[in-house]
């Protein structure tokens, strides 16, 4: 009876050795499996999975240069911010308008991206009780009563724009902190740099110029100076708390124009761009390594 409960036992421990061996080859199976989906899902960037930078997410994207329809002048707008929302340089959009230097424009003034001309007259009509900075305007196209529309004219291409000239020397960075975001030449993705930092930390020029836009009229951007330092160059510098210089004045580099914020943004930091004939660059190139 010994020996034949010993067989049972036996044959127990068999079975059991071979379900344990059954479950620890469906566990190995099981493995291999998910190690191969791992796998595919951390293959590399150029697989087409796309890379995010978390601190660049929120960095103002830049539309691609506008060339059909037109824009009604607004209160605080100057050609140079008109421009710079646009993707225009802002000689070019003054020569494709008739405008001369000192390139003056006048609120309801209509400023034309595709270069087309007409004789309809054009009034701008303005809600009553609005803010003067509200986008709520109506243009509408008057005509004598029985006339058709007259025909379009094609303005001549203007001439093509110089060669840039040199950048300015002795360009230095608009603020101490630490870097968070970089220039992105691919689709709509940062035209500038970001820079963290602390609420009313100094915003230095980062060059000599000439402030051509203080406000807060420009989608993204929050308070925002623009400082033209060539017939090239300009310097853009947004998130703004705080502005302290005005349209016209005169900078020199390192000279404090702003107080850092997060004025139209979701941190506080300072979004930077340097613009060369109107196309972003990246300001990395000018500004001295540190």
């Amino acid at each position: 009876m010994f020996s034949h409960h010993k067989r049972e036992r036996r044959v127990s421990l068999t079975g059991l050795a071979q379900r344990m061996s059954k479950t620890s080859f469906q566990r190995l199976v099981l493995g291999l499996v998910l190690s191969s989906l791992l796998a595919g899902c951390s293959s590399s960037p150029s697989s087409g999975a796309r890379v995010v930078d978390r601190n660049n997410a929120s960095a103002v994207p830049q539309k691609p240069t506008v060339t059909t329809g037109q824009y009604v002048v607004r209160k605080g707008d100057t050609l140079f911010s008109i421009a710079f929302r646009y993707g225009w340089d802002y000689k070019a959009l003054a020569a494709r308008n008739n405008i001369p230097v000192p390139y003056t424009i006048q609120i309801g003034q209509v400023i034309r991206f595709d270069g087309r001309t007409g004789s309809t007259p054009t009034r701008v009509v303005t809600n009553t009780g609005s803010s003067p900075s509200s986008s709520s305007r109506t243009t509408v196209i008057t005509r004598p009563a029985g006339t058709a529309a007259p025909a379009v004219a094609t303005k001549p291409a203007p001439a093509p724009l110089p060669p840039p000239g040199p950048a300015p020397t002795g360009w230095g960075w608009p603020s101490n902190g630490v870097l968070i975001g970089k220039f992105s030449s691919n689709g709509s993705l940062n035209k500038g740099i970001d820079i963290a930092g602390d609420l009313g930390q100094p915003v230095l020029a980062a060059s000599d110029g000439t402030v051509v836009y203080a406000g807060s009229g420009l989608r993204g951007y929050g308070e925002l100076v623009i400082i033209k330092h060539s017939d090239t160059y300009v310097s853009a510098y947004g998130h703004n708390r705080r502005l302290l210089v005005r349209e016209g004045q005169q900078v020199k580099v390192g000279q404090t124009i702003a107080e850092m914020g997060s004025t139209g943004t979701d941190r506080v930091k300072l979004h930077f761009e340097i613009r060369r004939q109107g196309k972003p660059v990246d300001p990395l190139q000018f500004l001295p390594r540190r």
